[in-house]
């Protein structure tokens, strides 16, 4: 499995981000994917999941109504729509597989692609 997540850079409070992540090698897997996130100092969090089969997604109340993450299924493409950002959303942002996602949380990770750094700040 491969996972090329790119699209992070600095943007203003109150902008918007989309974030790509470029999956191959899961043809036959029953994966999920997801996003992850490191903060400095902090430890990873989970903002969000899709299913790959349904479309179930997952967001924590951190993200909710801020964050969407989409599919494109002929592209083998996930987005994550990062929209009113704060300084507090700064940080390296990761894809992953994992299974399961749900509609009430993540499930275990299997797989991390390299991180693409965001940076919000005026």
């Amino acid at each position: 499995v491969q996972l090329q997540a790119y699209g992070g850079g600095l943007e203003q409070p109150g902008g918007s981000l989309r974030l790509s992540c470029s999956v191959s090698g899961l043809s036959s897997d029953p994966s999920d994917i997801g996003w992850f996130r490191q903060a400095p100092g902090k430890e990873r969090e989970g903002v969000s999941c899709i299913s790959r089969h349904d479309g179930t997604t997952y967001y924590p109340e951190s993200v909710k109504g801020l964050f969407t993450i989409s599919k494109d299924n002929a592209e083998n493409t996930v987005y994550l729509q990062m929209n009113n950002l704060s300084p507090e959303d700064t940080a390296v942002y990761y894809c992953v597989t994992l299974w399961p996602c749900g509609e009430y949380g993540m499930g275990s990770v299997d797989d991390w692609g390299q991180g693409t750094q965001v940076t919000v700040s005026s």
